[in-house]
């Protein structure tokens, strides 16, 4: 690639020869360096994400650098690439989600914060004076009406609905392993557990570094009935993860 992007990459706003645009491309790198991230829709109007959290050092404290981030009560987002830009992302999320209520005085329809999300994205790849988000994200919660969504936005500021999603260094493992669940009756507690599996069995892959995992979720019952995002109870994740390391020991002796 950099023989051939030579002279064609040093802006987000040219196009080479064969019509592609480098810049983003050297993002998606970004994005498939990260530890591993993933989504799941479930059969019973939930979303439940999880996040492998790479530790660099034993010296970084527990639970810092979040990256399940709230949007609005009922939406929240998840990045996987450069853990700066997830943040500016999330705020630019919520100013999007507070400008709707402000406006028609409601909240936000989850694909309405995709749409104007990945606008915001987009608008990166159109000057040479920017760059494009070294990042891609999921953004998902309720609807009143449509229930669960699940919506994944690439740096290009495109971006799709899916039933389950993955991204980062395990993100080929991971998606097969979600398309091995039978989503039409998978349960949202079901759901954390296979999740907190997937992860586990993802890092198997890539034992380089310790991580963290972090959860969160959304669904008719969480956040005691509201339906809101929180994350995930801690003796919940406590079990979940449990299980998992006790399915990795199980592949193992296999």
């Amino acid at each position: 690639m950099a023989s051939q992007g030579t002279g064609y990459d040093l802006s987000s706003s040219t196009y080479s020869p064969d019509g592609r645009i480098f810049q983003i491309e050297y993002a998606l790198k970004s994005v498939d360096q990260s530890g591993t991230v993933l989504a799941i829709k479930t059969s019973d109007g939930g979303v439940v994400v999880a996040v492998e959290k790479l530790v660099a050092t034993k010296l970084q404290v527990p639970g810092t650098n979040r990256r399940c981030m709230g949007v609005d009560r009922h939406a929240g987002l998840v990045t996987a690439g450069l853990v700066a830009d997830g943040n500016h992302l999330a705020g630019r999320a919520r100013e999007e989600a507070r400008a709707w209520r402000d406006t028609y005085r409601f909240p936000a329809p989850v694909k309405a914060l995709a749409n104007r999300t990945s606008l915001y994205m987009h608008a990166f790849t159109l000057y040479s004076s920017v760059r494009p988000f070294g990042l891609s994200a999921l953004l998902f919660g309720r609807d009143p009406e449509l229930g669960a969504q699940l919506y994944l936005i690439d740096p290009s500021g495109s971006y799709h609905g899916y039933r389950g999603a993955a991204l980062g260094k395990g993100r080929q493992l991971a998606k097969t392993e979600i398309e091995k669940l039978d989503l039409d009756t998978l349960t949202l507690d079901q759901a954390v557990k296979e999740a907190a599996r997937i992860v586990y069995k993802c890092h198997d892959e890539n034992k380089d570094k310790d991580f963290e995992l972090e959860m969160a979720w959304v669904g008719p019952k969480t956040k005691g009935g509201k339906g809101e995002v929180e994350i995930v109870p801690k003796d919940v994740q406590g079990e979940a993860e449990r299980l998992a390391k006790e399915a990795l020991d199980a592949d193992m002796e296999d």
